[in-house]
């Protein structure tokens, strides 16, 4: 029987080796997770919501701005980091604020405070499939009243604060408030069931990769709104800004994944390397 090339053994070695390092990283197990806990579709559902339910009510707060009575559609697109020309589209979307107190009655502001709650119950479960833990308790419900009420709170001092648009000292602000936000987040809707410590990573992953799609929308959604204003009409600006919205999902539960990631694989890197620089100090003393 013919002996097989020692060159092709050393070949398929390295590509079991290969096979087994790709296998054990953690890319593969944070792509393997993403598959578990359903990112993409987790990621529209996320989308839906927050366009049916969060930006009705965000739509009723910024009207009730009286210093600055921008409205929604000037939040969205600073949000979105778009041009002044994409804003413009996006404005034609949304009824101006005036019109918006006049026609706003106190049983559909309930009505979306109701729905509302259902955007922060989907989060919740987010956090929980990521952090592989069982569903809270009815009564703990009460955390989507308070997460959903800073939520809108916080965006809406985002929003009226025109500091960090202007200065890096402001930039470095909001991002740290978004830390925080995330941060505080994820501690309130699991229900103090994860540490803060291992909770931090994730806070600061879902941060910058915010600031990534704020510079993605810059890139690909401005001209992207303008080309499917003029072919599809305001119809095609929808769907841009409910593409915004999966990617701010995707950001929102990976942010988080990849924190659990981090928290895991930290102790392992922490030993590599001090076992390391064990190893290298008593050469360094000779």
């Amino acid at each position: 029987m013919p002996k097989k090339p020692s060159g092709a053994a050393h070949r398929s070695s390295v590509s079991v080796r290969l096979g087994r390092l790709i296998r054990d990283s953690p890319i593969e197990r944070g792509w393997r997770r993403s598959r578990e806990i359903e990112l993409g579709p987790r990621s529209l559902g996320f989308s839906a919501l927050g366009f049916l339910t969060l930006v009705p009510l965000l739509i009723v707060v910024s009207a009730a701005d009286p210093q600055h009575g921008r409205g929604f559609a000037q939040w969205l697109g600073d949000g979105l980091g778009v041009s002044r020309a994409a804003k413009g589209q996006i404005g034609l979307l949304f009824a101006r604020p005036g019109q918006v107190l006049e026609t706003t009655t106190a049983f559909g502001l309930a009505a979306l405070a109701v729905f509302g709650l259902t955007f922060g119950a989907a989060v919740q479960t987010g956090y929980e499939k990521v952090w592989e833990l069982p569903s809270a308790r009815w009564y703990a419900r009460w955390r989507h009243v308070l997460w959903l009420g800073v939520l809108v709170g916080t965006l809406y001092l985002t929003a009226t604060t025109t500091l960090w648009r202007h200065s890096p000292a402001g930039t470095l602000g909001a991002a740290l408030s978004a830390v925080l936000f995330f941060w505080w987040s994820q501690r309130v809707l699991l229900g103090g069931r994860v540490a803060w410590s291992a909770l931090l990573p994730g806070a600061v992953a879902t941060a910058v990769g915010l600031l990534g799609l704020r510079v993605f929308s810059r890139l690909v959604f401005s001209p992207l709104i303008a080309s499917s204003a003029v072919a599809y009409g305001p119809f095609g600006t929808v769907l841009v800004v409910q593409s915004w919205l999966v990617g701010v999902g995707v950001v929102v539960f990976g942010g988080a994944l990849v924190g659990r990631l981090v928290h895991e694989e930290l102790p392992g890197v922490t030993k590599v390397v001090k076992q390391r620089t064990r190893r290298i100090r008593p050469t360094d003393d000779r």
